[in-house]
């Protein structure tokens, strides 16, 4: 079994107790709108919470959006870079992902 497909399974007990979640509304209600969100959206939101308080926003809500908005543009060097910038910010968990999105960033730009 993959370490996904197990996340996925204790994720699901996690969550799932007498018909009821435990995931908190904002929790669920930011995952929701994220995930269908454009990367003007994404980036608008995250640059205003951001710009308010630099660590309030959860790593895993920043990880989430911002590899949200790098799907949606994949093209887009100067997204890739702050990405992985804030992934710097939060290593070194994250530092081999933030090394392949400035590489990226580099080949874009080559």
């Amino acid at each position: 079994m993959s370490d996904l497909t197990r996340l996925t399974r204790e994720l699901i007990g996690s969550t799932q107790e007498e018909n009821t979640s435990k995931i908190p509304d904002p929790v669920r209600d930011f995952i929701e709108k994220i995930t269908f969100a454009t990367p003007e959206d994404i980036l608008a939101a995250v640059h205003d919470v951001l710009a308010e308080d630099w660590m309030a926003m959860p790593v895993w809500a920043r990880n989430l959006a911002y590899r949200l908005a790098c799907l949606q543009r994949p093209d887009d060097a100067e997204l890739l870079r702050e990405a992985a910038a804030d992934l710097f910010s939060f290593g070194p968990d994250w530092d081999e992902v933030a090394e392949e999105l400035r590489a990226r960033a580099t080949r874009l730009e080559e």
